[in-house]
């Protein structure tokens, strides 16, 4: 009975304060000071490359813009590691604007893919075995000194392929 009436005691005791609470704001409005309201701060997102982690993540918006000769310039902290970087919110409006939307590749303008030939930036690739063209967007030295091309397939999105092999 003790620990019921302590709990009964406890429920009382938070639900004056809160009454009290309520009064006080109220008692704030009617003298013209208005309470200060608390107001959710509304967070940006957008999704760069992260330096530290090699890969595109989800980055907060940090503060305001700043005006300088480069740009509008903000800090960004990616969501994953926290690693803030300044970035160029012009120069992000740009590349997005340019940014190729769907291309339609034919099966007719592709190379078939081979991983013994050699390819260029620009050059369309078919994939026998996926069914699916693409672009070679860049070419890579891999970690064993073997050459890669980083290739943008309709179906597969972005997939490495090896290339002269030998």
């Amino acid at each position: 009975m003790p620990a019921a009436k302590a709990s009964k005691a406890a429920t009382t005791k938070t639900a004056k304060t809160s009454k009290s609470k309520k009064a006080e704001a109220e008692d704030a409005e009617l003298d013209g000071v208005a309470a200060p309201k608390k107001t959710k701060r509304k967070a940006k997102y957008m999704v760069l490359y992260s330096p530290f982690l090699m890969k595109d993540t989800k980055h907060e918006l940090m503060g305001e813009p700043t005006e300088t000769d480069a740009g509008r310039m903000q800090w960004a902290r990616c969501t994953v590691s926290r690693h803030m970087q300044m970035v160029n919110l012009d120069t992000l409006a740009n590349s997005a604007e340019k940014k190729v939307t769907e291309i339609k590749l034919a099966r007719e303008d592709s190379k078939e893919y081979s991983p013994k030939n050699v390819y260029k930036v620009g050059d369309v690739i078919y994939h026998k075995l996926w069914d699916d063209v693409g672009i070679v967007r860049a070419k890579e030295v891999m970690s064993n000194g073997r050459g890669a091309v980083l290739v943008h397939f309709e179906k597969n999105k972005e997939k490495r392929l090896v290339e002269n092999f030998k």
